[in-house]
């Protein structure tokens, strides 16, 4: 079970191995779904629409962007930032469920709510989200530069990226699009905890689990519905976060089209209506969809594994 339950008496964790379990089911699900993440980022920063109507578009579909990549840059480019984006996935998955842990603990030897409430796994959710994203802000940033540029590289390695961007930019460069972001992880993990628990109820109830391989399908299938439904409800946020994040990052971005440079969250909201509508918010959303059931399965899968792995 993810989050305390005081009537689970049949495993108990401590801190370290919910720690450890969270940084494991990110590693794993990390190198699973990165080439989608890599597709989903490339989209994201597109200024020109996703149609094969448009002659100046780079990429307009999953199978298309798929192609263009092997061509240009090889199979290597859907694992590019991918040191990063485990470090970062590592790092997150443990800060991210220590903290829940901790919080629904908290909640129910300090407060009247059920620690197993849906409104009590949003808030703790958002909650352990924010603290691992501020923790991990950074290495999130690398990623998605790493992910964002095409050949020639501008960034060989992790370390000519940070000395690169702290001596250009500044140490604030490493925090581009925190506003966003935060705006955006709050709702996100919050509706991720929370609907994984109320899909497990609805899973419950509608198949009786019988024995472990029935409970690990509920675990799967349960993520992938919160992970896309949570996607669903956040996902313009997330755009605003990439495309401030490549700010200062523009002559890496030459080759796929037009670039744009904002000021800011609002700045940015404004101009990609004005600029490509509506429909501009929403760039991406397939393969992020298609990630988001993945991840976000995988996440919660591996990690009801690892914890019953180590209270065995």
């Amino acid at each position: 079970m993810v989050g305390y339950d005081p009537d689970a008496e049949d495993r108990n964790n401590s801190k370290l191995e919910v720690a450890a379990a969270g940084s494991l089911s990110g590693l794993i699900t990390r190198a699973l779904v990165s080439p989608l993440d890599v597709i989903k980022i490339r989209f994201q920063l597109q200024i020109e629409s996703l149609s094969p109507r448009d002659p100046q578009a780079k990429y307009y579909g999953i199978v298309q962007a798929i192609r263009q990549m092997l061509q240009e840059e090889g199979p290597a480019a859907f694992w590019k930032g991918h040191i990063p984006a485990q470090l970062l996935s590592i790092s997150y998955g443990a800060v991210q469920f220590v903290t829940f842990e901790r919080l629904t603990e908290l909640a129910h030897q300090t407060t009247s709510f059920d620690a197993r409430d849906f409104s009590v796994h949003f808030v703790c959710g958002g909650l352990a989200a924010c603290t691992a994203t501020l923790t991990v802000q950074p290495l999130d940033t690398l990623r998605t530069r790493f992910a964002a540029q095409g050949e020639p590289k501008i960034y060989q390695n992790l370390r000519q990226a940070v000395g690169s961007m702290y001596w250009k930019e500044g140490p604030l460069a490493f925090y581009r699009g925190l506003v966003p972001t935060l705006l955006a992880v709050f709702p996100y993990a919050g509706f991720q905890f929370s609907f994984y628990r109320a899909l497990q109820q609805v899973y419950e109830w509608a198949v009786p689990v019988d024995g472990k391989r029935n409970g690990n399908l509920k675990n799967l299938l349960c993520g992938s519905g919160a992970g896309v439904l949570s996607k669903t409800f956040t996902y313009p946020l997330d755009l605003f976060k990439k495309r401030l994040q490549v700010g200062g990052f523009e002559q890496a971005r030459a080759t796929f089209g037009q670039v744009r440079t904002y000021t800011g969250f609002l700045d940015c909201a404004r101009r990609v209506v004005q600029e490509e509508g509506p429909r501009g918010f929403f760039k991406g959303l397939a393969p992020s969809l298609l990630k988001a059931a993945l991840s976000t399965g995988f996440i919660f899968f591996w990690y009801e594994q690892f914890c019953s792995l180590f209270h065995c």
